[in-house]
């Protein structure tokens, strides 16, 4: 019998950013097929030591592919910093100037890693997708941070919520991700966006057999959900998650917090200068100069300690209260994965949050806060404050909202989206894209009122 084909695709990650520094890491996902005709399949992580030799793919624990070296360079081509490692498959690279383009690359043994045309799961000639060359590479650079107490620059992010659904799959919710996904690589191509927020569930049990069919334990369960559709994104900006439900035991299996601790590479961020954390739970704040600072917020469920979720217990309300009182930052802006008002149509206004974080926010002036949770668009305004629901970057809930027009949620759409967020100085605007128009320029989603009332972007916040 015939040894079926194999192919192992390179991918390269810029973890995080920092004012002077670079977190660069790589790794290889692992594909097999018994004859030309077949389409590829991933290799399962349970089964890449029979055939590989390994039992990771990529991430903070992966084995080692050789001995690794990141190099990042100036405008003029010249290395300006290097980092080494032989042991692992990824490394800090410091020493960089605040604020400033560099362009980098990953040799492995020697060799560059990633180099040439990649190949991507990509339409297929027979129906469906399948991997094959897609006549891309990859295009390795970055922009760090603002120094933590310097001005902060008018800046571009975006937010994307619950779309981890998977593309290998030709379900609609693949598609749907897939359409946003091409937005994002859009945008973040155009060099303006200078990081991601990722309002939780990032990944999803496979619905459709052809997804994934684990949780997310797994590297390979995360090639369709997260690296492939985000590839050439992640490759030149950050993403800061949050914990989402489907990415805890809230909802599936505990391996899936620690896979995402994996991929995320979470215990190698949020230190430093401008950026702090606290366990259990994912709490952090990262500054974006001395006037934006994102707080991450943990509302999941909490099995250890004797509280019902993480951001009730005495020790992460002491941090919370600490990061929210001290004061000087304009923009103070609230990342999780439940929101704090939902209009529904499944969820409903979080009392808890409201008890325990709505006045931090109030004492803070906090001025726009960003979650997910609930798949469609919400956006409302209590007092001088902007809520935002954006969970809707894969999956989608179609009905109609039951308590739209309540205080926090004064508009809506069910439409597969992600969010602009465009912040200058005293105002900041929010505008929702839903894909790409036929000459490639972003689909803006509009929005209906409680009276059925067409709301454009942008959504103005002051």
């Amino acid at each position: 019998m015939p040894r079926p084909e194999v192919h192992v695709e390179p991918f390269v990650h810029l973890v995080d950013v920092t004012h002077d520094a670079a977190l660069v890491a790589w790794g290889a996902f692992h594909f097999r097929r018994d004859h030309a005709e077949q389409r590829w399949e991933i290799v399962d992580d349970s089964e890449l030591q029979e055939g590989f030799g390994r039992h990771t793919c990529i991430g903070h624990d992966a084995e080692p592919f050789g001995a690794g070296v990141v190099e990042v360079l100036d405008a003029g081509g010249g290395v300006v910093a290097r980092a080494t490692t032989e042991d692992r498959t990824w490394a800090w690279v410091d020493g960089l100037a605040a604020d400033s383009t560099y362009t980098y690359r990953v040799l492995v043994d020697g060799a560059e890693w990633a180099a040439g045309e990649r190949h991507d799961w990509v339409e297929d000639r027979r129906g469906g997708y399948d991997l094959a060359p897609a006549g891309r590479s990859y295009d390795l650079r970055f922009r760090t941070f603002p120094a933590p107490d310097g001005p902060t620059p008018p800046l571009r992010f975006l937010a994307l919520g619950d779309y981890g659904v998977g593309i290998r799959s030709d379900s609609e919710s693949s598609r749907r991700q897939r359409r946003v996904a091409e937005v994002l690589d859009r945008l973040v191509a155009e060099g303006d966006v200078r990081f991601v927020v990722s309002l939780g569930d990032n990944i999803y049990q496979g619905e459709q057999g052809a997804v994934d069919d684990e949780s997310g334990g797994e590297d390979d369960d995360w090639y369709s959900s997260f690296f492939q559709p985000y590839r050439y994104a992640l490759a030149q900006v950050p993403f800061f998650p949050v914990i989402g439900n489907h990415d805890t035991t809230d909802t599936e299996g505990s391996d899936d917090r620690a896979q995402m601790a994996d991929n995320f590479h979470l215990a190698e961020r949020f230190q430093g200068p401008g950026r702090s954390r606290i366990e259990p739970g994912l709490f952090y704040t990262v500054r974006f100069g001395e006037d934006l600072e994102l707080v991450g917020i943990d509302t999941s469920q909490d099995p250890e300690e004797d509280v019902s979720r993480h951001f009730l217990a005495e020790r992460q309300l002491a941090w919370l209260r600490r990061v929210f009182a001290e004061p000087g930052v304009r923009w103070r802006i609230p990342l999780s994965h439940h929101p704090a008002y939902c209009a529904g149509p499944h969820h409903e206004d979080d009392a808890d949050m409201i008890d325990a974080l709505v006045p931090l926010f109030d004492s803070a002036d906090v001025r726009l806060v960003l979650a997910g949770h609930e798949h469609n668009f919400q956006v409302g305004r209590i007092g001088k404050r902007t809520y935002v629901v954006s969970g809707a970057g894969g999956k989608v809930r179609e009905e109609a909202p039951a308590r739209l027009g309540e205080p926090g949620a004064e508009a809506w759409a069910a439409h597969a989206h992600l969010l602009v967020v465009d912040v200058d100085g005293e105002r900041a605007e929010l505008t929702p894209v839903s894909g790409l128009l036929a000459d490639g320029t972003p689909h803006l989603l509009t929005a209906l009122d409680a009276d059925n009332r067409v709301v454009r972007p942008p959504f103005t916040v002051e």
